[in-house]
């Protein structure tokens, strides 16, 4: 008998439960984990709100990312032994693989081999927005050196991690925040510009930043009125790659800056890498890579304990959070 989060109804982070359930031994080509650490991800609260892009199934578990010790391995696994210091890279259905328990079960595939000293709170705080900032920036917008990024939700997990790897392959990373209140801390994880979008004119700082030469890449969670100035001080030829919809507003469609300047405007899901061998390999070399040369250092904002995983929703949903929240067992 092992304690899991589940939800029995959709709600606020009040319906998540503790509960006591027996959990089977790992499948086929499946390793059991012992959780140390979860990373939390606003898909998790997305799921418990019902408005995810996956429904719950009650009583529903959930949960993306973990990192703990392997406690069993199934049948046709190789490489890792009870005992092993492990992270999980997302899986494609946290109801079918749900992290947030004492022990959780994912495929083979998605379980890596922790660097050595590397902390569980850092290891559960890695995959996730890593792999989404270098998918989004890396693999498909083939940002380089001396392109000029503009990065929304600069302050989230996945928009430190975008910081950080534009950093990390010689490009100037613009941190878009809505107040000037995080401007320090942002131009300390290595933000070069820093703009306040409820106080400042994006567009025209854009420019100014940018010069003639324009953003190639935006790198957007929130939709809205912004897309207006942020395609307006994009390049000619430049890719807007949108991963969420933070904002309430409609989102207009820019029609004259995407026609005058051949825009190209696209969808992002991580599991665009995470279900390609080839693709997820190369992210997860370049990670590990940045985690040991110091250029990828996973920001960690507050950790709770595993008995406070509602007041931890309440504050993954505050949206005060500078970086990543971490709940640990």
């Amino acid at each position: 008998m092992v304690r899991v989060v589940r939800f029995h109804r959709h709600g606020g982070p009040e319906v998540l439960r503790i509960e006591t359930v027996d959990v089977a031994p790992p499948a086929r080509g499946e390793v059991q984990i012992r959780v140390k650490a979860l990373g939390l991800n606003r898909a998790e609260a997305l799921l418990r709100r019902g408005t995810y892009i996956e429904p719950a199934t009650f009583p529903s578990g959930l949960g993306l990312e973990a990192a703990g010790l392997v406690e069993a391995v199934g049948e046709d696994v190789a490489g890792f032994a009870p005992g092993d210091a492990v992270s999980i890279v997302p899986p494609l259905s946290m109801v079918r693989w749900p992290a947030y328990a004492e022990l959780a079960t994912f495929p083979a595939q998605l379980v890596v081999t922790n660097p050595p000293g590397l902390s569980f709170e850092t290891a559960a705080a890695m995959w996730m927005q890593y792999l989404t900032a270098y998918g989004a920036l890396v693999d498909i917008a083939g940002l380089g050196r001396g392109d000029v990024v503009a990065i929304t939700a600069a302050s989230s997990s996945v928009g430190l991690a975008a910081v950080q790897i534009a950093n990390r392959v010689g490009a100037v990373p613009v941190a878009l925040t809505r107040t000037s209140t995080k401007r320090q801390a942002l131009r300390d994880a290595g933000a070069a510009h820093v703009i306040a979008s409820d106080e400042e004119d994006i567009g025209a700082r854009l420019e100014d930043i940018a010069g003639p030469n324009g953003v190639r890449v935006v790198l957007d969670a929130v939709g809205g009125r912004a897309f207006e100035p942020l395609t307006a001080a994009m390049s000619p030829g430049g890719i807007l790659i949108e991963y969420g919809g933070l904002s309430p507003e409609p989102t207009p469609f820019p029609l004259f800056n995407v026609l005058t300047k051949s825009l190209v405007l696209r969808g992002y899901l991580v599991h665009e890498i995470t279900r390609d061998p080839a693709r997820l390999a190369r992210a997860k070399a370049f990670i590990l890579d940045g985690l040991a040369d110091g250029t990828l250092n996973p920001i960690i904002a507050r950790t709770f304990p595993f008995e406070d995983i509602v007041a931890a929703h309440r504050f993954l949903e505050s949206n005060t959070q500078f970086g990543k929240i971490v709940v640990t067992i």
